[in-house]
């Protein structure tokens, strides 16, 4: 289990973290409440994930609305992930409120299956750690950024510098 901290408190993630080259963990998480999604599902896709620990935050509604600018740049074989906790209802409340429509929210409430597989479930709170994965077409992870500090803004640069080089 890795550390991190939440304004500079320590928590835990449950989990493995993963590296870039490490082939990417299937997952299943819910488009709402009946339907889910798995990895298998954006297969041969260039896949940018962006994991909030809730939209309802302020750093999670930046870093959401600022990948769902960049996915309309990117081109028709990338596709931009949001996974949080929150449930499909409320993801789906905010997107409409927000006007995010590039973005494909996708929860992970009801088991933590994806929390686990990329070591970004937080013990303590049962939300998930702020994090990027970028995964090429072929399911191998390319670029990883795991955020120390909850409460801190990812390298967006980097994450679309990483997807960009696979496009």
């Amino acid at each position: 289990m890795a550390q991190a901290t939440l304004k500079g408190n320590p928590i835990t993630l449950v989990g493995t973290q993963l590296k870039a080259g490490d082939k990417a963990p299937d997952f299943t998480v819910n488009k709402n409440l009946l339907e889910t999604a798995s990895l298998a599902d954006y297969a041969g896709k260039i896949k940018l994930i962006s994991v909030v620990p809730s939209l309802d935050t302020g750093v999670c509604d930046a870093q959401t609305r600022r990948f769902n600018e960049e996915a309309a740049k990117l081109g028709d074989n990338v596709i931009v992930l949001t996974i949080s906790v929150d449930l499909p209802m409320a993801q789906a409340r905010w997107c409409g409120a927000a006007g995010i429509d590039k973005v494909v929210t996708l929860s992970d409430y009801k088991n933590h299956s994806f929390g686990k597989a990329y070591g970004v479930l937080i013990e303590e709170l049962r939300l998930l750690m702020r994090s990027i994965f970028v995964i090429d077409a072929n399911d191998t992870i390319q670029y990883v950024e795991y955020l120390g500090e909850m409460t801190e803004h990812p390298n967006y640069e980097a994450a679309i510098e990483a997807v960009k080089k696979l496009v």
